[in-house]
Formats: structure tokens, sequence, C-alpha cells
């Protein structure tokens, strides 16, 4: 029986609750005051609740997405459904079902239609666990969508006034409590611990900036924090044969040719070649722009408005993944010699995926922004690249050791700092509020 429609047997009440409810006739001969068939079906649905005890979570909201997609319910009104002889239902302690879309949601379930029915002692009980599912939804929402269904979501940030023609890469900033408290509504251990951390990166930060999740967004909020508060060209940029490094590792790695940049493959070594020269040209050329900008509010517009730009945005994290494998084969071959590298070289090439470079291209560096992100030890090969300290707050990790992360562990003193923020080490946001660039 679909949840949707309305129960047609004793048994249906509650859906297959797994209980055998005594009929009518057997209640009557124990002697029970049931004065009509409306008193019985209370008497079942309370020994239905009493035998079954509250339903499965996950069960309940599996249902409560089944019937939003098929049901076509109204919204009911608070005092429609709610029993009048129960005096100790208060809007005040369910708020959750005060809003719009649980009440639809409640109607589209079917679950009004029996309300009315129901004894005031298994109806409040009811409600209790519809609260309580609300909340869990609420809090818990991302563990029941599919990974395609919230990296579609994440890409469509749009402006504020609601067009659909600029998709935002990083969003305008917001209160970083008010995100907090509407990504997380809920009171269970994941949310509690959500919101400490974000309370204690709140003491830091005043607000928050979305980054657009395409499994780029490592690579984008890395990139984003460093040109807004560059004041200068970094000194690996400055290198007069920067420009040449496609061409010169092409002409020693022939496996190199196998690079894919923007879903391109089957590229000439010659265009290959060129392309990432274009590529590293517009990095060096953005950077210098913008660091040249001495007004922290105008490098901050130069910033959002690059980031606008998809073509030029896309460009520059093909440039950063090429100078990452330049960078992991300078790390490759300092340790086949004999030169000191540090520790996350040894666990970047200790996977079965990634033994030596040309491996690290085909299965990772090639799969960031197509089927995956960056990994953990891959962050620390990005701050190596870039020679920044990235500092990370993993709320996921709140009170413990590894709630601010710093890649590298062992940074320089005079590497700047970038400050990331992620609830999850795949997806990575942006906290603002402490512009000045700092050193550790």
């Amino acid at each position: 029986m679909d949840v949707a429609e309305s129960p047609t047997t004793d048994q249906d009440a509650y859906g297959d609750c797994g209980v055998n409810l005594p009929p009518s006739s057997y209640l009557t001969a124990m002697g029970s005051s049931v004065d009509s068939e409306h008193e019985v079906k209370q008497r079942q649905q309370e020994i239905c609740m009493n035998e079954r005890g509250y339903p499965d979570k996950t069960e309940v909201k599996s249902n409560t997405r089944r019937n939003v997609e098929a049901g076509t319910g109204k919204t009911v009104p608070w005092d429609s459904w709610v029993p009048e002889s129960s005096t100790e239902l208060r809007k005040e302690a369910f708020p959750l079902l005060e809003e719009d879309w649980v009440r639809d949601l409640l109607s589209k379930m079917g679950i009004l239609k029996f309300m009315d029915a129901a004894a005031p002692a298994v109806a409040e009980d009811l409600l209790d666990v519809i609260a309580s599912v609300c909340e869990f939804y609420c809090s818990e929402e991302d563990i029941y969508r599919d990974a395609e269904e919230i990296e579609r979501e994440k890409m469509l940030l749009v402006c504020e006034t609601g067009s659909s023609e600029h998709k935002l890469s990083v969003a305008p900033e917001m209160d970083i409590m008010e995100y907090c408290v509407k990504e997380w509504r809920g009171n269970t251990p994941v949310a509690k611990r959500m919101k400490k951390g974000y309370e204690a990166v709140s003491q830091k930060f005043a607000f928050i900036r979305r980054v657009r999740g395409d499994n780029y967004c490592a690579l984008r909020a890395t990139l984003f924090q460093a040109l807004s508060q560059a004041t200068q060209l970094p000194s690996w940029l400055q290198s007069a044969d920067f420009t040449m490094l496609p061409e010169k590792l092409l002409s020693k790695y022939d496996w190199i040719k196998q690079w894919q940049l923007k879903q391109k493959l089957g590229r000439k070594m010659g265009e290959i070649s060129d392309e990432i020269k274009e590529y590293l040209m517009l990095l060096k050329k953005k950077w210098k722009n913008i660091s040249e900008i001495k007004a922290a509010n105008e490098r901050q517009e130069a910033c959002d408005e690059l980031f606008k730009n998809e073509e030029e945005e896309y460009s520059l994290y093909e440039a950063l993944k090429f100078l990452m494998l330049n960078t992991a084969i300078e790390l490759y071959n300092d340790d086949k010699n004999g030169r000191r590298v540090p520790v996350f070289s040894w666990l970047l090439f200790a996977r079965d995926t990634s033994s030596n470079p040309c491996q690290l291209m085909h299965n990772h560096l090639n799969q960031i922004g197509h089927s995956g992100g960056l990994e953990q030890v891959e962050m620390f090969l990005l701050a190596y690249t870039l020679r920044y300290t990235i500092q990370v707050y993993r709320l996921y990790k709140y009170n413990t050791d590894e709630f601010i992360t710093l890649y590298p562990n062992d940074p320089k003193e005079d590497w700047p700092v970038v400050t990331l923020i992620t609830e999850d080490d795949r997806h990575y946001n942006i906290p603002v509020g402490m512009c000045q660039e700092t050193v550790l």
C-alpha cells in the first residue's frame, strides 16, 4: 500500500508494523468500553505503537522522500490536525513542525488522514517521533542523497538576484554562524560537533564564502585565498624559464602526452605543450596584476571578477595541476637520488595507485576536476607547489588535535598562510574576516 493512500484496514493504519492487531469483537468481549469503530481504531493504534515502538529514522525518512516525489497533498494548518484534547501539544514544543515544508511532507505521507482518529497519547508520541525525524532529516540530509545530486546542488550557486546567467564560483560572504544555523538545524551528535566547530572558527573569522563544488573546490578555494591576499609575485613565478616548463618536461617524459586537459584527450605533444604554456602565462599574468593592487577591497573585487570568468578560471586550475606534477617529479627524483624529502612525499608514492609520477598523473591529477578532487596527501603537494601554508579548519575533527591541520605540518616561516574550512575533507569553503596575509 502506498503510504500516501488512506488506510483501509486496521492493520494498514500504521503500515506494515509487524503486529497482529486484535479485532473489534475481541476488544468488546474483553470488556473494553468500546462504543464505536472510531474508538476501536484508537485502541488498535495504541497497541501497534506500544508493540512496535517508534519507527526507524532511516525507514521513515525513506518513506518521506519517496512520497515527496509522488505525493500531491496540500499543506494543512496546525490546528486542523493536532488533537484538541491534547493540551500539552504546543507549537513551541515542536518548532520544526511549524515549518511549511514539514507540514507539507506530513500531508503527502498521508499521516494527517488518521491523526484526528488517534488517541491523544498516541498522537503526542507520534508527533514527538515526527519532530525527531524532521530534525534528523535537516541535519543528516546529505547522507541520503547520492553524490551526483549533492554536486549538482553545489554547482548551482547563483547571484543573489536569482539570475542563473552567472554561476558563482565563490559566493558572497555570509555571517558564519548564520550559515551554521542554516546548514545544521538538528541536535544529532554530528550536528552538535559541527556547531561547536563553527563557533570556534567564528572566534577568528566573522564570515564564510561558499565555494562551488565541482571537484576543483580545493584548488579554487586555495587559489582564491592566495590571490586575494597577494601583495607580491611569488619567486617561483618570476623564474625566466617558468613558461618553458611544459616543453622541458615533455622532452624528458613521453608519458606526459597522456595529460588530460579540460576533458580533451588525444592531443599531439606540441598541442599539449602550447596549451599548458598558455595556462602558465595566464597564471603569472593574473597573479602579477592582482598583487599590484594596493587596496585590499579592490584586490578582492578583482578576484571576484576573475572567478566569474569560467574559461580563465579553469585554465588557472589546469596550470596548478601541471605545476603539482612538476613538484611531484622533483620530489620523486630527489628521493631516488638520496636527497632529503618531506615525509608526505613518501606517503604520496607509497600508494598502489601512485607509486611513481606517471601513475600519479594517470590515476590522480588527471582526475581532479573530472571524477575526483584532491585527497589529503595531495593537499600537501599543493602547498609545496605554491609554497604556501594551507591552514584548514576540519569541523568534523572538532575537539581533537586535528581540528586545525596545516599543510605542510612543518611550514616554512616565510611562507604565506591561507585558511580554508571543511566539514568532510572533500569540500572546502573560505572563512573571511581576517583579510591581512599572515605567517605562522
